[in-house]
């Protein structure tokens, strides 16, 4: 930590300090942070590699090995202020309908911090069951762009309608879901696809990015949730994932949709999941992490924008 802190060009903000095991290295006070990072290291339902659960711990890990200066936003977004919470106590071997009550219990005091903005990173996208309704209490008319590899759509899975693969079914009821990036789909959630509250992007349909970002803004509403699995990009950039699936976003095309989201829309929270941390390499690990800063920087950019009438 110490080295971050001779190359960083710029001295450390007012009571933030480098606390290891903090996001990026640094923890602002949760009363000046202008970010919150929930790690949620619940794995109960995945069904093909398993190491969701690590997900959490390794990109906090990770974030460790990224500038505090992000070279396209030209800022170092810590400044503004990043506090990792303590995670939700779950239990081992803990399932679901005990274990997501808590998790929304404890989300919405946070989410109700308009202040703040709340990324949560896990663990199995499951969790997303917990993460998203006290966001859709505090928005009516909310929305959520949901990027993934996979619909998530089935109604059980497993025996579980808290199954990973089962992610959206139950969220589709409270608000619209915009899903990107979709390129695996089971035949008994087909029908849920482009239909009620639900619009899906084929990744084979879209392959061309500027075309997609219009649709995909004119398709959300005001205020948007982003919801990310990380095998919605192609594994060649994030391969660390429970069920990866060939296809998917470029690092690049990814970040310009959400750029371009984050400047259109209200987003009032975001989560980020299934990382499954690989034995061989960390590639994922940081790209996960920068993903977060950067959407984070993002954020920050938009907010300075506003204030000098660019919007």
């Amino acid at each position: 930590m110490t080295g971050r802190l001779e190359t960083s060009g710029q001295p450390l903000k007012a009571a933030t300090e480098f606390v290891e095991g903090a996001f990026m290295g640094v923890q602002a006070p949760f009363e000046s942070a202008r970010f919150l990072l929930l790690p949620v290291p619940f794995e109960r339902t995945t069904s093909y590699k398993k190491g969701a659960g690590n997900g959490p711990a390794k990109l906090i890990q990770g974030s460790c090995g990224i500038e505090l200066w992000d070279e396209e936003t030209r800022a170092q977004t810590y400044l503004a202020g990043i506090h990792t919470l303590k995670p939700v106590p779950v239990y081992p071997n803990e399932q679901a309908p005990t274990a997501f009550p808590k998790i929304e219990k404890a989300v919405e005091g946070w989410a109700a911090r308009k202040d703040k903005t709340l990324f949560s990173i896990g663990g199995e996208h499951s969790i997303s069951q917990a993460l998203v309704p006290p966001f859709t209490r505090l928005y009516p008319g909310l929305s959520i762009l949901h990027f993934d590899a996979h619909a998530d759509m089935r109604d059980s899975f497993e025996g579980s309608p808290h199954n990973h693969a089962c992610a959206m079914h139950p969220l589709a009821k409270l608000c619209p879901i915009v899903q990107v990036g979709i390129r695996s789909v089971a035949e008994e959630e087909a029908h849920y696809l482009n239909a009620g509250n639900v619009r899906t992007f084929f990744a084979h349909d879209h392959p061309d990015i500027g075309r997609l970002i219009p649709e995909v803004l004119d398709a959300l509403t005001g205020a948007v949730y982003i919801s990310i699995d990380l095998d919605g990009f192609d594994p060649a950039v994030i391969p660390g994932v429970g069920t990866p699936q060939p296809g998917g976003f470029s690092w690049r095309d990814a970040l310009s949709l959400f750029k371009a989201v984050i400047e259109a829309k209200h987003v009032v929270g975001a989560d980020v999941m299934e990382l499954c941390p690989l034995e061989d390499n960390v590639i994922s690990e940081i790209a996960a992490a920068k993903l977060v800063y950067r959407m984070m920087g993002y954020l920050l950019a938009k907010g300075r924008a506003g204030r000098n009438g660019a919007r």
